[in-house]
């Protein structure tokens, strides 16, 4: 088995234009530049692929992509190849037997879209893992996804390559894993992305204790069921707590207070997200005397008082 590590420069429309109103559905980015580097099964760096490809949808760069990676419309239209040529070279390159590595979660998202595109079978790219989240688990541990700047200043990786370049941001990535017990990350590797999800990512949320990240549920009432009920632990003793009315806000969020007997009130709230066939919800817990609480109980009490006014009609 080889490693091949991957990285890509994907362009954006610019929102509003006539690229992003006749852009596909969901289509968040359309890939301009492969970069590859292959990490042979003794975790040795080997050989290096790179195509630039020519645009079919976003024809023009955006300009902000074009100073971030430095390629110009003009490369591209010189040295650009379609799409599907450019991944037929791809899966040459790559062979058979391999598992991708990318740098954060994008990249095979990115690429299926733009495969699924063009027609093209994706399922030989399912194999992968966001070396991120190794990192983490054989690191410090964190949670929250790191830039690749910041991994290799930590273990120690000089920059040789330059940056948002996918071949540099490859190459980087490649002597990274070289670093890392990439077999017992892979087999941990649930267990990563699972601390990923629950932990916090970026700056700490004030008052918030606990947050975690629920899939395949049904709908909105098998969820606000589910973490109203047997999964309502109050985060001190795990007693199943009882909790108050749900209040809805915008983007499908919803809040309640719970109430544990020995601890007291805590304010839960829950953001669900659609995915294939189901819902995520994801639970974030407060402490009972944190802002957000003290904000809760301000709109609920406008909800109450606004529900008891008279209603009047004017004549």
């Amino acid at each position: 088995m080889q490693y091949i590590v991957l990285d890509m420069e994907w362009n954006q429309a610019w929102p509003g234009s006539y690229s992003a109103k006749r852009a596909p559905e969901k289509f968040r980015g359309e890939v301009i530049q492969i970069g590859a580097v292959r990490v042979t099964d003794r975790q040795i760096v080997g050989d290096e692929f790179q195509v630039l490809i020519k645009p079919k949808v976003f024809r023009k760069l955006n300009k902000k992509v074009s100073s971030l990676t430095g390629i110009k419309d003009s490369q591209l239209a010189e040295f650009g190849v379609p799409f599907p040529e450019a991944i037929e070279r791809f899966r040459e390159w790559c062979g058979d037997d391999c598992v991708f590595l990318t740098w954060g979660f994008d990249d095979i998202g990115i690429l299926k879209e733009n495969m699924a595109l063009h027609g093209l079978d994706s399922t030989w790219v399912d194999r992968w893992y966001n070396a991120q989240m190794i990192f983490n688990s054989q690191t410090d541990g964190s949670s929250a996804q790191k830039a690749l700047k910041t991994a290799m200043q930590m273990a120690g990786v000089e920059a040789t390559r330059p940056a948002h370049d996918a071949l540099g941001d490859a190459y980087h990535t490649a002597i990274l894993c070289t670093r890392l017990d990439l077999p017992r990350g892979m087999a941990e590797y649930g267990r990563s992305v699972e601390a990923h999800e629950n932990g916090f990512h970026g700056a700490q949320i004030p008052g918030c204790i606990n947050r975690r990240v629920f899939h395949g549920l049904k709908d909105k009432e098998d969820a606000l069921t589910l973490l109203g009920g047997e999964e309502n632990l109050c985060p001190k003793c795990q007693i199943q707590m009882a909790h108050g009315k749900w209040v809805s806000d915008q983007n499908r969020r919803y809040s309640t207070l719970s109430v544990c007997p020995e601890h007291g009130k805590f304010l839960l709230r829950v953001k669900l997200v659609a995915e294939e066939d189901a819902v995520k919800a994801i639970r974030m817990v407060y402490e009972g005397d944190s802002d957000a609480a003290k904000s809760f109980e301000t709109v609920k009490a406008t909800v109450r008082r606004r529900k008891r006014a008279p209603h009047s009609r004017a004549k």
